[in-house]
């Protein structure tokens, strides 16, 4: 039985979420005291730049793009057959894998959902955040495939 689940979302990917509709909802419905908190994280340009990928020098309206990325979770949440009572809503920026273990830490996760690719050459080599949710969380994580 879980009271604090965490469900990080990448809203660049609303198919990847579909993967974990129906282990969220047999987890959260177990009991109802089980609260689901859904986390998207924006990365932020100075972690697009270690990834080696090009920005502009312009940086976008932070406030903006919280606002859409909200509006954009709110959306896929929608999808899950979950009370509202028991939804909570997070956005963060940074290094996703850093934010979802730091938002498990916050509200005392039991459980951490989270869909994972299929392993590829790029994740070998690079890690993925799934993989290092796994090696650095404090509670369960049930990885999605």
């Amino acid at each position: 039985m879980y009271h604090s689940i965490l469900v990080p979302v990448d809203i660049s990917d609303p198919e990847f979420t579909q993967q974990v509709i129906a282990h969220v909802e047999a987890q959260a419905n177990i009991t109802d005291v089980a609260h689901v908190h859904f986390l998207t994280v924006i990365p932020t340009f100075p972690y697009y730049a270690s990834l080696g990928l090009a920005y502009s020098g312009e940086a976008p309206d932070q406030e903006q793009i919280k606002n859409e990325a909200l509006s954009k979770l709110s959306e896929l949440i929608d999808k899950f057959d979950i009370p509202a009572d028991r939804i909570k809503k997070h956005v963060a920026s940074g290094s996703p894998k850093d934010e979802i273990l730091r938002i498990a830490d916050s509200i005392r996760a039991d459980l951490i959902i989270i869909a994972s690719h299929r392993p590829g050459i790029m994740t070998y080599l690079l890690g993925s955040n799934a993989a290092a949710v796994v090696r650095h969380a404090k509670c369960s994580v049930l990885v999605v495939r």
